[in-house]
């Protein structure tokens, strides 16, 4: 692609650097990763429509980042979420029927109005209470597909999702204060080196590229409201495994050799593995996504680091967490 360069009155080709620029808004300094196109002719920097457009878009996010605001890819969740449109969800809200178009536009919200946008993307049972309070703002149609969309993910909460539902309860058990953010890892690495050394997956669930790494929804929903406390839930109770040996054998490993490392750390360790690397291709270092991670994705990337540290048997995997938390602590 060529533009034009004011200095050398040209059309010429470019090159394209990241640099971190500060900008002040509303008495705020805000950084963020910019891209900036230099002509290869003469060096100037030149304009570039495109690029102008996505830096403004990284700018947007960094402030809403800043300021802990709803993002406008998490306002397109929840549309998608609960199967509404944009005009009958401000009406629902009692907001100007044009607010959630602007807030897509670009608008950027309130802090109370960002604060209930993120309870209803975090809280079904929220979003409910909402529905049936002003169900009378709708019309008939909208009220009824939203209500399915909430009796969809009610119903998911409360059936478990079989073999993962199996997997999380055996980590649970056997790890010692295992958070919600080193579950979510554990069960990818579970994913990964299952299929590397049986050829298939462990669970059919899908996990998403977020900004903290793979994770797998419903898990999340599901143990979201402790934060970043230990999972303590009733052990009694989890009597009903569904697991073979051969699956208890892998998590018995991914437990020794992953269970060890705090959540932040194996977050760090997916960071630097292609899957989730891949799945976030484009995006900002905090811009939100429900990409899903492609199991293929996840398939060849075991497979090579099997074949990669020569692993027999999964004891081996040991050799790949270690190199692992000694290039992290080596960048650090």
């Amino acid at each position: 692609m060529m533009k034009f360069c004011e200095n050398c009155r040209d059309i010429v080709d470019f090159s394209i650097r990241e640099e971190v620029i500060t900008k002040v808004i509303k008495g705020k300094e805000i950084s963020y990763k910019a891209k900036v196109a230099f002509c290869k002719e003469c060096g100037q920097e030149i304009f570039v429509g495109e690029i102008r457009d996505q830096n403004l878009k990284m700018l947007d996010i960094a402030y809403r980042e800043h300021e802990e605001l709803i993002q406008v890819s998490e306002i397109e969740s929840i549309l998608e979420k609960y199967n509404i449109g944009k005009r009958p969800l401000s009406m629902l809200l009692n907001w100007g029927e044009g607010t959630l178009t602007r807030y897509l536009d670009g608008d950027v919200p309130t802090k109370q109005y960002s604060e209930t946008l993120r309870l209803l993307l975090e809280d079904y049972g929220y979003m409910f209470n909402i529905l049936e309070k002003n169900k009378d703002k709708l019309t008939e149609r909208a009220y009824k597909l939203c209500k399915e969309a909430i009796e969809k993910i009610e119903t998911k909460m409360l059936s478990g999702d079989g073999k993962i539902d199996s997997v999380v309860k055996y980590f649970i058990i056997n790890c010692v204060e295992i958070t919600p953010l080193a579950l979510q890892k554990l069960l990818y690495f579970a994913q990964g080196f299952y299929k590397a050394f049986n050829y298939e997956y462990l669970f059919d669930n899908d996990c998403e590229a977020w900004v903290h790494g793979p994770v797998y929804r419903n898990v999340y929903e599901k143990y979201k409201n402790r934060g970043y406390n230990p999972i303590e839930d009733n052990i009694s109770e989890y009597d009903d495994f569904e697991l073979a040996e051969t699956e208890k054998e892998i998590l018995d490993s991914i437990i020794v050799n992953f269970g060890c490392f705090s959540g932040k750390i194996l977050e760090k360790m997916t960071h630097v593995e292609t899957p989730w690397r891949i799945t976030r291709k484009g995006l900002g270092n905090h811009e939100s996504s429900n990409r899903i991670i492609e199991k293929h994705l996840i398939s060849e990337y075991f497979s090579e680091i099997k074949s990669k540290y020569k692993m027999l048997n999964t004891s081996d995997i040991k050799d790949y967490s270690s190199d692992l938390f000694t290039k992290l602590v080596a960048v650090q």
